[in-house]
């Protein structure tokens, strides 16, 4: 069963003089448990996804259905079954960690002592007890977003949306929150995650929907997408330049493709339809014909490059047309 469903769903920002389709008949499917990540650059529309379908925003044009309900006129409804974090900690920085849980408890009309039980709850769960009674403008960047992604999870959601939950974090922050991400998949939460991370899209989405100006240009998981770029290839970086155009017909014969020279760094590229197979090939008809190399490896594209081919432009080009024109975060669906 689908947890959530999305047909063509448009929407335009209007200002004085201009206006932006943020959105231009996206269309989305996630399964109930899975993981859908919208991987996309600034302003591609993803926030604004989330939000029509968290209920903040109506679209112009289209349909979707969250959980069974409507997205249009079944929103209260809707808002007792979702969670969101935004790309902000949407926490309030003048009360303590566990009296920001309490408030959003209450919020989802939980008795006071349910609300208290289930803070204490998430503040274990999120390695955040020792610090739970300071008042949250003393946190760091990585503990308000953990303590704004509990803040999520207070009513038990069955699926939750996740915009861009790691910007702004540190390395060590960004891992930390892959793991909590992790455990909530593992206990069977369906996530819409949106991030303009490709590595963070690769580590924990089950499928990986590309955007692009409002939208969806590619779909599938991170391994189909990348075998449509072209799959695997070999790189070899020759010891000695002099020794290229030799190097190069040896990987013209072991591995029959097109091969791609960068003279700067000393390095070959060619696709690796056999694989690792091909790979031992050309590693023992180099030695053969005794050329020197300081690097060989096989590898497969990334999604940088995936989405590079896709739209002609990196993923993290900041295109902030959606962001312009948005309205600020109106909060959280509570």
């Amino acid at each position: 069963m689908d947890a959530i469903t999305a047909e063509g769903l448009v929407k335009i920002y209007r200002g004085r003089k201009t206006e932006v389709r943020a959105l231009d008949g996206v269309d989305l499917t996630v399964p109930e448990g899975r993981v859908l990540g919208l991987l996309g650059p600034n302003g591609a529309g993803k926030t604004t996804t989330v939000r029509i379908l968290a209920t903040l925003l109506k679209p112009d044009a289209g349909r979707a259905t969250v959980a069974g309900f409507d997205v249009v006129h079944q929103a209260q409804e809707l808002r007792r079954v979702i969670g969101l974090s935004g790309q902000y900690a949407a926490v309030d920085e003048n009360l303590t960690a566990r009296e920001n849980l309490v408030m959003f408890g209450r919020l989802y009309q939980m008795p006071r002592a349910e609300s208290k039980r289930r803070a204490g709850e998430l503040l274990d769960q999120f390695d955040l007890a020792d610090a739970a009674d300071r008042v949250v403008k003393t946190y760091s960047g990585g503990m308000r977003r953990r303590l704004d992604l509990a803040s999520a999870l207070i009513g038990h959601p069955s699926l939750l949306f996740l915009d861009e939950p790691t910007t702004g974090l540190d390395p060590r922050s960004r891992l930390g929150m892959w793991d909590v991400i992790r455990d909530l998949v593992r206990e069977g939460t369906t996530l819409l995650l949106t991030t303009q991370y490709l590595e963070e899209a690769d580590e924990l989405a089950d499928t990986i929907a590309v955007v692009d100006r409002g939208k969806i240009i590619a779909r599938g998981t991170a391994d189909e997408l990348k075998s449509n770029v072209g799959g695997e290839r070999v790189e070899v970086v020759v010891h000695r330049r002099d020794e290229m155009a030799r190097a190069s017909e040896i990987l013209a014969r072991d591995l029959e493709g097109r091969i791609t020279v960068d003279e700067h760094t000393r390095k070959l590229t060619v696709p690796a339809h056999s694989g690792a197979q091909g790979l031992v090939q050309v590693v023992r008809d180099l030695d053969e014909a005794a050329i020197a190399i300081d690097d060989i490896s096989l590898r497969r594209p990334t999604l940088d490059e995936v989405f590079l081919a896709l739209t002609g432009h990196p993923a993290e080009t900041d295109g902030d047309a959606e962001t312009a024109a948005a309205t600020p975060d109106p909060g959280r669906a509570a």
